[in-house]
């Protein structure tokens, strides 16, 4: 008992919403401890200061980006900083010995033209993005528990592919059938001050926003393509709804088989994920809520079929700061670590 020692861990961009949910996790991990705070618009300032109600569970000072100094206080680095700024920091932590769990877009690709294109930014250190590992870990187990580098998945992502993956890994749809309808809470848009995300102007509204081009389409299209060992495109529309957390990704798809009916599909769901403690497929009827998953890691999935139209639609919710962020992020770090995937994430929401 007099040798235990915890890992120490270092997060980058503490100060946002994914940064503050990582603190409060890794703050009940039996592993872990937290010894290292970065960032540069806050730097200098205590956490405490920017978050008062945590001043007793962390009173780190925010300190300015220098790998070196990070990899002397930090085993483990999350980078939970703006797309286009974990691609500089990241190759540095590498060399220095550090494992790197970035929440950012930068290491989500295998092929980072279609990053460029879609998120303005050219690249120069594409070694390193080759080595990275998409941090999906109903999908890519096996290779997170070898990974040094993980390219953690979008919110939006999580919830839409958790819901199409056993559907296009079995071949059970028409390719380029399916359509993901998606809605958000305000916390995805993250803690700057964005007009769309006022108060008086997500309240008592609904509305759909990057119709046709939002940047985590070719992010699922990448992971759908690679499931069904073709090229898929998907239709994705997200939605804004005026609650704090959580996403709500409802999928429809043309069934190959149409007298597929819905007991086989939640068999097959079921025999998909029996080995994915965080994925909870509903009984028979039964429709997720977000408020079911809210402050928890778990993704609930809810499966009808409709032989009138011969679709099957999928319903899949998650809280997106835990599940769809920094949940998603330690549990990445307990597989990297060879830990039980659970251990220190929520096993319950907050409910009602």
């Amino acid at each position: 008992m007099g040798n235990f020692r915890r890992v120490p861990i270092g997060i980058i961009g503490a100060s946002g919403y994914g940064g503050v949910q990582l603190v409060r996790l890794i703050s009940d991990h039996p592993e872990v401890e937290l010894s290292y705070l970065g960032g540069e618009s806050s730097a200098g300032k205590s956490f405490s200061d920017i978050y008062p109600h945590l001043a007793d569970v962390c009173n780190l000072q925010i300190e300015t980006l220098d790998p070196d100094i990070i990899a002397q206080h930090a085993e483990i680095v999350f980078l939970s900083l703006p797309n286009g700024l974990a691609c500089h920091l990241a190759p540095q932590l590498l060399d220095k010995g550090c494992k790197v769990i970035d929440l950012s877009a930068d290491y989500r690709f295998r092929d980072l033209s279609i990053y460029s294109s879609w998120y303005g930014k050219e690249r120069q250190d594409c070694k390193t993005a080759a080595t990275a590992v998409y941090g999906l870990p109903e999908l890519y187990r096996y290779q997170i528990t070898e990974a040094q580098l993980i390219g953690c998945p979008g919110c939006y992502p999580t919830a839409s592919l958790l819901a199409l993956s056993p559907l296009l890994k079995q071949g059970l749809i028409v390719p380029g059938t399916a359509i993901i309808d998606a809605k958000s809470g305000t916390s995805g848009g993250g803690r700057q001050g964005k007009i769309n995300i006022l108060l008086a102007e997500a309240d008592n509204s609904l509305g759909a926003y990057c119709v046709a081009n939002h940047r985590h389409t070719p992010e699922i299209e990448q992971i759908c393509s690679e499931l069904a060992g073709h090229e898929i495109m998907v239709q994705f529309v997200p939605h804004l709804v005026p609650m704090v957390r959580g996403i709500l990704s409802t999928v429809y798809a043309s069934l190959r088989d149409p007298g597929l009916v819905r007991d086989d599909l939640i068999t097959i769901f079921r025999a998909f994920y029996r080995n994915s403690p965080w994925v909870k497929v509903c009984n028979p009827g039964t429709y997720p809520q977000t408020k079911w998953a809210c402050g928890s890691n778990l993704c609930y999935i809810g499966i009808e079929a409709d032989p009138r139209t011969g679709r099957i639609v999928v319903m899949s919710a998650i809280d997106n700061l835990i599940k769809g962020q920094a949940g998603q992020a330690l549990q990445c770090m307990n597989l990297m670590m060879g830990w039980d995937e659970t251990l220190g994430l929520p096993k319950l929401g907050f409910y009602p």
